[in-house]
């Protein structure tokens, strides 16, 4: 965490809300109230958000052709690190935009700047978010956020390296630690990044050895963690009766240990429901690399031959499509190790 005079934001970053953007928004009403759980507010036919705690957005969801996650939204504790990494950016010559007030009241926030970020993906900081006062109507008893965010987000890059220059130059980014995984014959290395005491905010996945990209999202998943187990288990449940696709099955995982299990959003991507992942003491942890991301489960659920042939076209035609890593911010990357 932070200590005075330290210039270092880590420990004031927070993942505050993300911005999806689809053409399916009937069948997100449903997916995110009605099979996870979580409090949803209609504010017109084109604009839904849902709400996990008291903050006012947690996720925006906005009619538009992009099917993905578009914006990233990161909770800055105070101003002095808000106009640090204000600071840093302009350093390296990346422009800066102020939230107009629509964007503001949309987000529930008091002040929001934004600016590019990997993938396409724009970054978005911001300071005091809104409490709403409405009480929370949810399915579950609640959400796990406060200091270590409301979650994480995963992607896949041709470029790991780069995303995390990117990252640990905007907001002190550490390596949590990394896994090593073999899917049909393709290696995988997983980064695990964190920005406070969630054992990670950020996942990186790559290719070993080549330069593909086998995700057709921006986002490969992101993940909300549940207060109970039984909140996990009654929305497993409610997604298979809902009819909405799953991708894996419970399971838990090698390095956080969290308990989790993946359902497919209506976008495409991947939502991760988990529970009672490991806390990061920094004072004792240091980074380490494990083989196979789960201990048990997780197992695909519905994967089919025809499905991996399509995921094999998307990794062929990623070879064309050059990665945006931001360069000015990338710089030459930070090797592991």
């Amino acid at each position: 965490m932070r200590t005075p005079g330290n210039t270092s934001v880590f420990g004031s970053v927070h993942l505050g809300y993300l911005v999806v953007e689809t053409e399916r928004l009937a069948d997100w009403r449903r997916f995110g109230r009605d099979a996870i759980g979580m409090h949803r507010d209609d504010l017109s036919r084109d604009v839904t958000r849902f709400r996990l705690d008291e903050q006012e957005c947690r996720f925006l969801l906005r009619r538009g052709p992009a099917e993905d996650v578009v914006a990233t939204g990161w909770h800055i504790d105070d101003h002095p690190a808000f106009e640090r990494i204000e600071a840093r950016i302009r350093a390296h010559g990346v422009p800066l935009r102020e939230g107009t007030a629509d964007e503001v009241a949309l987000r529930g926030v008091e002040r929001l700047l934004r600016f590019p970020g990997p993938k396409g993906i724009t970054q978005e900081i911001y300071t005091t978010p809104v409490r709403s006062a409405e009480p929370l109507r949810m399915l579950a008893s609640g959400f796990v956020t406060g200091e270590a965010g409301m979650g994480h987000v995963a992607i896949t890059s041709t470029r790991p390296e780069r995303l995390r220059g990117y990252f640990d130059t905007v907001f002190d980014a550490r390596l949590t630690d990394c896994i090593d995984e073999t899917i049909s014959g393709v290696k995988l290395r997983i980064r695990f990044l964190r920005v406070n005491e969630r054992h990670h905010s950020i996942a990186v996945a790559a290719v070993r050895g080549l330069p593909v990209d086998p995700v057709r999202t921006r986002v490969q998943h992101l993940n909300i963690q549940t207060t109970t187990l039984d909140d996990l288990a009654r929305s497993y449940q409610r997604v298979h009766e809902l009819g909405f696709d799953m991708a894996l099955s419970v399971g838990q995982h090698t390095n956080d240990k969290e308990l989790s299990y993946y359902a497919r959003t209506p976008s495409g991507f991947e939502w991760e429901v988990g529970w009672n992942p490991v806390v990061v003491d920094e004072s004792t942890w240091e980074p380490s690399t494990h083989q196979g991301i789960s201990v048990w489960g997780h197992t695909p659920v519905g994967e089919t031959i025809v499905g991996k042939l399509g995921q094999f076209g998307l990794a062929a035609r990623s070879l064309a499509r050059v990665e945006d890593t931001v360069p000015a911010l990338s710089g030459n990357g930070v090797p592991d190790g």
